[in-house]
C-alpha cells in the first residue's frame, strides 16, 4: 500500500527500509492509533470501516456498526454536507496539500458531535482514510467562553445603567451633596445644589479644601467630625457655617469605597430655625434614652410602634427598628393581647401607669419578665403613649401577696388526702386557683372590674358572681357606681 501525501513539511526519507513490510493489521493499528476516529472511505464516499479511540465517542456516533456501507455525507448534519464533498475532493487531488475540515455528525440522541477531519488517498483504487479529532472538549470550552463573555457583557451593561441612574440622581438632586477624599478633606465632586451653596463652579469645585467652603470658626469642627466618622464609622449630624454666605447647615457624612479608595459622602441641609432647633440638653436626653439599658417604646393611640430604642429591640429579638415600626406592641409585650388593652385603657383614664408587671416575648419564642411604666402624651389631639420597659428577671423579688397563700392552701389540701374524696379535693383546688387568678387580675387592673373580666375571658356578670362567691372586693359600692 502506497501513501500518497504530498506537500508535507517533512516526510520519511526511506519508508521502505525503515518501516519494512507492514501487514494490514499493523497498518490498521497505526491508523486507529493516530486519530480519535478513523474512517476507510471508497472513492464514491461510502464508508467501508471505522475505528474509534473512545467508547464514549463510539457510543455517540456508531454504537452498532451502522456506518458501514453508508455514505459519509449521510452521517453529518445538513450544513456539513458541502464540507464532506470538499474533503473527499481534496484527498483525490494527489498534489494538493491535505486540508482539515470541521464536520458535525448527527448523534443518535439528536445532538451534533464535532469532529475535525483530514482525508488522504491510499492505494490505487481511490480508497481514502479520513483521520478525525474529537472536538467535543474544545467545543464545550468555547461554549463556556461564550457564556462567560455574554455574562460579562450583561453585568457590564447593568453596571453602566446603574452608574447612569445614580449619576442622574446625583446631578438632579435638590439636596446638596459632595464627595470628599478622606486623606486631605478636599472636594472630589459636588452636585449643582452643593455648588450653589458654596459658590463653586463646575471647573472650580474639584480640589476645594474645607477652608474654602466653611467659615473659619467651624472648619476645625467639621474636620474633627469627619475624622471621628472615619475612625468609628458612625454617621451623626453636626452643625457648620458656610464661609461665603454665613448660612448655617447641618452636615451628615458617611463612608463608602470606590476603586479601593475610601471617600466621604457629605449631605448638607439647611439648619432648622432657632425656635424649632432641639437644645443640646434635650439632644443629650434623646441620646441617653436611645442608649439606655431599659427598653423605651413610643406608640400611637392604637398601640402601634412609632419608635423604639436598642434595648427594647434586643429584648424582642428584632434586628432593626424598621422591622418593629408600625407593628402592634402586643406582638412582643404581654402573655395575651388583653394585657396591652388593659394597659392602654388605664393610660387613657389615668394618664400614667407604674409598675405594670408582664412579660416580653422574643422572636426566638423566649420570654422575659418585665415591669412597665407608661405615660400618655398629647400630640395635637392624637395622643401617643410612651413605655419604659425594665427586665426584672435578674431582680430578687419578694413573693407577691397572692402567692404566699398557695403553699398553705396546698398543705391544707394535702392533709385532706385519705379523708376527703378525690373529686372534692379537685373542686377545692380549682376554687383556690380561680380565686388567686381573680385577685391577680384585679391587682393588675387597679380593681377595674371590666378590664379584669376581659383579661380573664369572663363576662362582667360572671365575674361579679365569682366575686360574691369568694367574698372579694366591695361589690355594693361597685354596683352603686
Amino acid at each position: 500500500m502506497q501513501w500518497r501525501i504530498s506537500s508535507l513539511v517533512r516526510t520519511f526519507v526511506s519508508p521502505d527500509s525503515s518501516l519494512g513490510e507492514l501487514d494490514a493489521q499493523s497498518v490498521a493499528t497505526l491508523i486507529a492509533t493516530a486519530s480519535d476516529v478513523a474512517l476507510v472511505v471508497d472513492a464514491d464516499g461510502t464508508i467501508r470501516d471505522a475505528a474509534f479511540q473512545s467508547e464514549e465517542l463510539a457510543g455517540d456516533l456508531d454504537t452498532s456498526g451502522e456506518w458501514a456501507g453508508r455514505k459519509l455525507v449521510d452521517t453529518v448534519v445538513a450544513d456539513s454536507r458541502p464540507k464532506v464533498t470538499h474533503l473527499l475532493a481534496d484527498a483525490a487531488m494527489h498534489n494538493a496539500k491535505p486540508k482539515w475540515r470541521h464536520l458535525n455528525h448527527a448523534a443518535s440522541d439528536g445532538r451534533s458531535v464535532p469532529v475535525l477531519y483530514c482525508a488522504v488517498q491510499v492505494g490505487v483504487d481511490g480508497r481514502m482514510v479520513a483521520f478525525g479529532r474529537d472536538l467535543r472538549a474544545m467545543s464545550a470550552l468555547q461554549q463556556r467562553l461564550m457564556t462567560a463573555q455574554e455574562t460579562l457583557e450583561r453585568d457590564y451593561s447593568r453596571m453602566r445603567e446603574v452608574e447612569t441612574r445614580y449619576r442622574l440622581l446625583f446631578q438632579m438632586s435638590s439636596e446638596a451633596v459632595m464627595i470628599l477624599d478622606t486623606q486631605r478633606h478636599r472636594v472630589v465632586e459636588a452636585n449643582p445644589a452643593a455648588r450653589a451653596l458654596f459658590g463653586g463652579r463646575q471647573d472650580q469645585a474639584s480640589g476645594q479644601a474645607l477652608g474654602d467652603i466653611f467659615s473659619a470658626d467651624t472648619v476645625e469642627s467639621v474636620g474633627a467630625h469627619l475624622n471621628a466618622i472615619r475612625a468609628d464609622g458612625r454617621a451623626e449630624e453636626f452643625p457648620a457655617r458656610l464661609a461665603r454666605s454665613g448660612a448655617e447647615l447641618l452636615i451628615a457624612a458617611s463612608l463608602f469605597r470606590q476603586e479601593n479608595t475610601t471617600l466621604f459622602l457629605v449631605r448638607m441641609t439647611a439648619a432648622p430655625a432657632e425656635a424649632a432647633r432641639v437644645p443640646d440638653v434635650k439632644r443629650n436626653l434623646l441620646k441617653l434614652v436611645e442608649s439606655a439599658p431599659d427598653g423605651f417604646v413610643v406608640t400611637d393611640s392604637t398601640g402601634n410602634i412609632l419608635t423604639a430604642n436598642a434595648a427594647f429591640l434586643e429584648m424582642a429579638g428584632v434586628a432593626d427598628e424598621d422591622l418593629a415600626r408600625g407593628e402592634s406592641l402586643d406582638r412582643w409585650v404581654g402573655s395575651s393581647g388583653v394585657e396591652l388593652d388593659v394597659l392602654i385603657t388605664s393610660l387613657r383614664q389615668r394618664g400614667s401607669v407604674r409598675f405594670f408587671t408582664t412579660v416580653v416575648r422574643g422572636e426566638d419564642a423566649g420570654t422575659a419578665p418585665v415591669e412597665i411604666s407608661a405615660v400618655a402624651i398629647g400630640n395635637g389631639g392624637q395622643p401617643s403613649f410612651g413605655f419604659a420597659i425594665r427586665n426584672i428577671g435578674p431582680r430578687l423579688q419578694s413573693e407577691p401577696r397572692a402567692a404566699s397563700a398557695v403553699p398553705r392552701s396546698i398543705e391544707q389540701l394535702t392533709g385532706l388526702i385519705g379523708r376527703v374524696p378525690l373529686k372534692d379535693l379537685v373542686r377545692e383546688s380549682t376554687d383556690v386557683i380561680e380565686k388567686l387568678c381573680i385577685e391577680a387580675a384585679l391587682e393588675l387592673t387597679g380593681d377595674n372590674r371590666a378590664s379584669a373580666a376581659e383579661m380573664l375571658g369572663l363576662s362582667r356578670q360572671s365575674l361579679y358572681v365569682k366575686l360574691r362567691r369568694y367574698g372579694l372586693g366591695d361589690l355594693a359600692t361597685n354596683e352603686q357606681n
